[in-house]
């Protein structure tokens, strides 16, 4: 959606601050003996609370309110009563909800307790990375400029990108135009962003694989080659400078 009146950007800002606030309760309150069905009924009442509803399930019919994928899991995990959180897993985290119309997304992975196996250094290459592309954002730059970015910046630190998964414009639905913000440049896509636009900018950064692929589940994405991923991910307003972060609240650069 492109932002022209200011009802809409209150409408923004309210669904995109119910997101970010349930987001980062739910990494606050995560803990290790926790099933990923309780952290997820945790949020499910804070969404509640702000009259918002689940986005993946209004949309999807996704079985969850919230997705929340663990260690070799790359995203879309079912929350489940078999899913044990433990010390030291890599946890990703995405809240998407529509509350009077608006739809945000935002989500962020995070290390649980101590981090006994070395994820850390690839949490903090996904925050840094969409904290960089998203500071190179404004009205007129390339999209597929912005993907080279993520990618230049993984490869320096190591990683990989998954290319078949990617930011979307969102507002008055979950998924809009343009879709597939990808983290490669293809040199094919002339698509600039537009300034006063919403779009949903995330990180997929990943060890080993450079594409998902989902389980028998129909939902939960792993990689082609196993490893891990983190994802971070903002819903902003594109401007002619520095966009305006509207889930900043959900603190996943601190």
């Amino acid at each position: 959606m492109s932002i022209t009146k200011e009802s809409e950007l209150t409408g923004m800002q309210k669904v995109s601050e119910a997101v970010a606030y349930t987001l980062k309760e739910m990494r606050n309150y995560a803990k290790p003996g926790m099933t990923t069905k309780e952290l997820d009924d945790f949020g499910a009442k804070i969404l509640s609370g702000f009259g918002a509803k689940s986005a993946p399930y209004l949309t999807y019919g996704f079985p969850g309110w919230t997705c929340i994928s663990v260690d070799n899991e790359f995203c879309h995990g079912i929350p489940s009563e078999k899913r044990i959180l433990k010390e030291g897993d890599l946890v990703n985290i995405d809240v998407s909800a529509e509350l009077d119309g608006f739809w945000s997304d935002n989500g962020g992975s995070f290390v649980l307790g101590e981090d006994v196996n070395q994820h850390q250094k690839l949490v903090d290459a996904s925050k840094e990375i969409l904290q960089k592309a998203i500071r190179n954002i404004k009205g007129g730059v390339k999209i597929s400029e912005i993907g080279h970015i993520m990618e230049t910046e993984a490869k320096k630190r190591g990683f990989k990108v998954v290319k078949n998964l990617g930011g979307h414009g969102i507002g008055r639905s979950l998924h809009e135009q343009p879709d597939e913000i990808m983290n490669y440049k293809n040199r094919f896509d002339q698509r600039r962003f537009r300034k006063n636009s919403v779009v949903a900018i995330e990180t997929f950064i990943s060890t080993t694989s450079t594409y998902a692929t989902e389980l028998n589940d129909g939902w939960t994405m792993v990689g082609n080659k196993g490893g891990f991923m983190a994802q971070h991910e903002h819903t902003i307003v594109v401007t002619d400078g520095n966009p305006i972060i509207l889930t900043e609240m959900n603190g996943i650069w601190n």
